[in-house]
């Protein structure tokens, strides 16, 4: 007869739980912190308040008030805002560093990031890295001083919608108007020329499918658009140097 006895199975040691002074909370504080900032601010952390030097980052697309797909690597304008404010409010913040890799995006939330960045109290430098394209071209005159990485490249444009013919009068004196505020803003934060910069802007030879022109390196500091051409070196450095000359100019009054 089959035997259905229970058959010794081995003991198993139970441990007592952990007591609450086994943990460490600090882990679980700085774990929160980071995924707050990565989901609300899309940095993992923010600059510490002894840092003189506040480095933006303008990757990928500029997303402004259309939520773009997710697969999308984007640049949302609501996380800059905030961050420049802070900047500004920061008295222990002396300068701000923007790096750009962007192949542009939406028109007025780029225009307003440089129109914010152009207008800080503090010294700022701009370093066009890979690529500053479309309203990128307009962020890195806004600043104090620009530069561009020997074989970054830049593209200039004129604005456009979706490609389709625009049939509405009033649509087109809509996108006349800022452009001509795009013009504007690049002609007064750079040595370009109107003249110069529009005929960039509607070069019909260099691009195949499209108008406009694509500038690397050195030809956009020949043009006049873009101050310096250098790295991250030469743009801390130039950027210290401008705080320097703050202090002192703060100090001797």
């Amino acid at each position: 007869m089959k035997d259905f006895t229970t058959p010794n199975l081995p003991e198993i040691e139970i441990k007592e739980p952990l007591e609450k002074e086994q943990f460490d909370p600090s882990l679980e504080e700085k774990g929160s912190d980071s995924e707050r900032n990565i989901e609300k601010l899309g940095v993992i952390s923010l600059p510490k308040p002894d840092h003189e030097i506040f480095t933006l980052t303008i990757i990928g697309q500029i997303e402004g008030h259309m939520v773009l797909p997710p697969q999308n690597k984007t640049t949302k304008y609501e996380h800059v805002i905030p961050q420049l404010i802070a900047v500004e409010q920061n008295p222990n913040i002396k300068g701000a560093l923007i790096l750009l890799n962007t192949v542009g995006g939406d028109v007025e939330a780029g225009l307003a990031i440089a129109e914010m960045i152009n207008t800080l109290s503090k010294p700022t430098v701009s370093l066009v890295l890979g690529g500053g394209h479309s309203i990128g071209v307009v962020i890195s005159c806004g600043c104090s001083y620009s530069l561009i990485a020997e074989t970054a490249t830049m593209t200039i444009h004129p604005i456009r919608l979706t490609g389709l013919i625009v049939g509405v009068s009033q649509v087109f004196e809509y996108l006349d108007k800022m452009q001509e505020r795009i013009i504007d803003f690049v002609v007064n934060h750079s040595r370009i020329s109107r003249e110069k910069f529009k005929e960039l802007m509607f070069n019909t030879g260099q691009l195949g499918r499209d108008i406009g022109t694509v500038l690397v390196g050195h030809e956009a500091v020949d043009i006049g658009l873009i101050d310096e051409v250098g790295g991250l070196s030469k743009a801390v450095t130039i950027l210290k140097e401008m705080i320097n000359e703050r202090k002192k100019g703060e100090n001797e009054k």
